[in-house]
């Protein structure tokens, strides 16, 4: 029997890694230019966290479960998050 390959160019694990390994780089490139303050603060910090919601949901599998399963990563994520964006602001 043979199975049809899928239609999509990129496999959404393969996709979510590639982002994540962007998001790596951009926030190296950040560092690496040196630049500082607290609008780059809070963008690094965006990316952190938005890294931290696609391991949890991809990676550990929490976008195939419903309901309250998906919150622990999520508000574990969220909540220093917010705390420090407050601190920086």
């Amino acid at each position: 029997m043979i199975t049809e390959e899928p239609s999509r160019w990129v496999r959404p694990c393969t996709f979510v890694w590639l982002l994540l390994m962007g998001l790596t780089l951009a926030t190296w490139a950040i560092g690496y230019a040196g630049l500082a303050g607290p609008r780059i603060t809070l963008i690094v910090l965006a990316f952190a966290l938005i890294k931290g919601w696609l391991v949890g949901d991809y990676f550990m599998g929490l976008h195939r479960v419903r309901g309250i399963w998906r919150w622990p990563i999520l508000l574990w994520l969220l909540i220093p998050g917010v705390i420090i964006a407050y601190a920086f602001h």
